[in-house]
């Protein structure tokens, strides 16, 4: 098998402080968030940002601000949100990508998320990519249930996106796609040959989700922004959820990938 990939995702658009003393808000601290992960083995950290009062922010600046303090720590790849927070628009949701980080998400269809709805019509979805392309960033296709890979290889068909193809499929999103091993083993024969997939299990499917990605060959996300527990009444920290991963990964004789062998694996290397 390849490597593994550990993705940790830091921060989410959902989560207060009041929710987890553990949750990195400024940039300082997602950085620090960010260095302790790639100690533990994460090869890429994924990145909302918040504004002074703990909101959920697409800003530009912030970002800018949040990268820098993770790149002054540590090699981890940096992969921005587009997704930002449900009602967002898109042109606030873009913002991130004209500082050309190495990777950012790129989700391929509309998806009931909890109360709310987190809209991407085809004409959003077509910009977004294109905006990728434009900056020379590399998409992660976000994907919440299965008729989004079909839309993922649409981009792919019509050239709006070009080179290795990354998925990442989101289980267990209240109104997305349940998080069972069925429905993990469909999307990922959904895949064309060569493409990579990590999995994220949200909440308490974290764990399975996680275990299940390194026994198929894929890659695994872990972190705050899907799952605040270690076990059941047990605040984690983002490092404690990439170390279990290691730690599975290790006893089923799997090697964990760095940041420079992660980027070998999805050809960012420019």
């Amino acid at each position: 098998m390849n490597k593994l990939m550990i993705t940790v995702a830091l921060v989410g658009a959902e989560l207060k402080k009041e929710d987890t003393p553990y949750l990195p808000v400024t940039p300082e601290e997602i950085g620090e968030a960010a260095a302790e992960a790639c100690e533990a083995g994460a090869s890429i950290a994924h990145i909302h940002v918040r504004d002074q009062n703990g909101h959920p922010s697409q800003d530009r600046e912030l970002y800018r601000q949040a990268i820098h303090e993770i790149r002054k720590r540590c090699n981890i790849i940096v992969q921005v949100s587009t997704g930002g927070a449900v009602g967002m628009t898109a042109g606030e949701r873009l913002q991130p990508l004209s500082l050309k980080p190495e990777m950012a998400t790129l989700t391929t269809g509309t998806v009931n998320f909890g109360s709310g709805v987190f809209m991407n019509s085809p004409e959003i979805i077509v910009t977004f990519a294109q905006e990728m392309q434009k900056y020379g960033v590399r998409p992660e296709f976000e994907i919440f249930d299965v008729g989004m890979i079909a839309n993922a290889l649409h981009l792919v068909k019509k050239g709006y996106v070009t080179g290795h193809l990354h998925f990442d499929f989101v289980m267990g999103v209240p109104g997305g796609i349940p998080a069972t091993a069925e429905n993990l083993l469909h999307m990922v024969n959904q895949l064309p040959k060569g493409a990579t997939w990590t999995v994220a299990g949200i909440g308490r499917h974290q764990l399975p989700m996680a275990a299940l990605g390194v026994v198929l060959g894929g890659h695994v996300r872990v972190g705050l922004e899907d799952n605040i527990y270690y076990r059941k009444g047990e605040l984690a920290t983002n490092a404690q959820l990439v170390e279990r991963v290691v730690r599975i990964a290790r006893e089923m004789d799997r090697e964990i990938a760095t940041p420079d062998e992660a980027r070998q694996i999805l050809d960012l290397c420019r």
